[in-house]
C-alpha cells in the first residue's frame, strides 16, 4: 500500500536489515544531543522533541529502522505508536535503506513548468536508475518530492541538505559527475545570474525604503 502518489509504504514489514532484532543505540556523542534537546522542551512536554530526535537518529544512522523509533520513544518515555505516527507523516524519515546522496526532484507546478520532467529523466538516464530505486554502488537514491519552498528558482532539487536551482540538464549531468568524482557541488542557483532568490533584473516591488509606523493613518480620527 503506498502514500498517496508517494515512493514510501505505510506499514512495516520486517527484513533482514529492518527488523525488532537490529542494534541501535545513540553514540555517546549524541546522547549529549538527546539531554541538550530535550531540555529545550518544558517538563512534561518533552514528547514534542520526536522529530529532532528521529532526524538525530536518521542522520547517525544513514535511515530509519524500527528499532531507532523504538529508542526515541524510550528515551522520551512515550508509546512506540506515538512515534511510528510522526516516523511515517513526514516524508523527511526514511524508513528503509537509503543511498549516500538522497536526490529529491521538485515535480510541483513552478518546477514542472521550468522543465522538472527533463530534470528527473536526465538523472534516470545518468544513475540507470528511477523514482525510488537506489544505485547499485549505494551511492545515491532518487525521490520525486513535493514543493521545496525555492519555487522562484526553478527547476530545483535537494541532495541531503543541499539545494540546487535553476537547473539545467547539462547542469544536473556535471553535478553528478562531482559528486562520483568525491567532490562537493557548489549549492545553490547554477545559472551565474543571481546570489539567491532575488529576481533576474531590476526590483519590481519593495523599491523605496520603508515607511515608518503609523504612515496613512488619519490624524483626525
Amino acid at each position: 500500500m503506498l502514500l498517496g502518489g508517494h515512493d514510501k509504504e505505510y506499514v512495516h514489514r520486517d527484513t533482514p536489515m529492518n527488523n525488532p532484532d537490529v542494534k541501535f543505540d545513540f553514540t555517546p556523542e549524541n546522547y549529549k544531543r538527546v539531554e541538550a534537546i530535550k531540555a529545550i522542551y518544558p517538563e512534561g512536554h518533552q514528547a514534542a522533541a520526536v522529530i529532532p530526535l528521529l532526524d538525530l537518529a536518521q542522520r547517525q544512522h544513514g535511515w530509519l529502522p524500527l528499532t531507532a523509533m523504538h529508542k526515541v520513544a524510550e528515551v522520551l518515555n512515550m508509546p512506540k505508536m506515538r512515534v511510528y505516527e510522526v516516523a511515517t507523516f513526514y516524508t523527511m524519515f526514511n524508513r528503509d535503506p537509503i543511498g549516500k546522496y538522497h536526490i529529491q526532484v521538485c515535480t510541483t507546478t513552478p518546477c514542472w513548468l521550468c522543465n522538472s520532467d527533463g530534470i528527473l529523466k536526465c538523472i534516470e538516464r545518468k544513475l540507470g536508475i528511477h523514482v525510488g530505486q537506489t544505485t547499485k554502488d549505494g551511492l545515491f537514491t532518487l525521490s520525486e518530492a513535493e514543493c521545496l519552498g525555492a519555487c522562484v528558482n526553478a527547476p530545483m532539487l535537494s541532495i541531503n541538505d543541499d539545494y540546487y536551482e535553476d537547473l539545467t540538464e547539462q547542469d544536473m549531468e556535471q553535478i553528478l559527475d562531482e559528486i562520483k568524482q568525491g567532490k562537493k557541488p557548489k549549492a545553490g542557483p547554477r545559472n551565474g545570474r543571481r546570489y539567491a532568490a532575488e529576481p533576474f533584473d531590476k526590483l519590481s516591488s519593495l523599491t523605496e525604503e520603508p515607511k515608518g509606523p503609523g504612515f496613512g493613518i488619519r490624524s483626525d480620527l
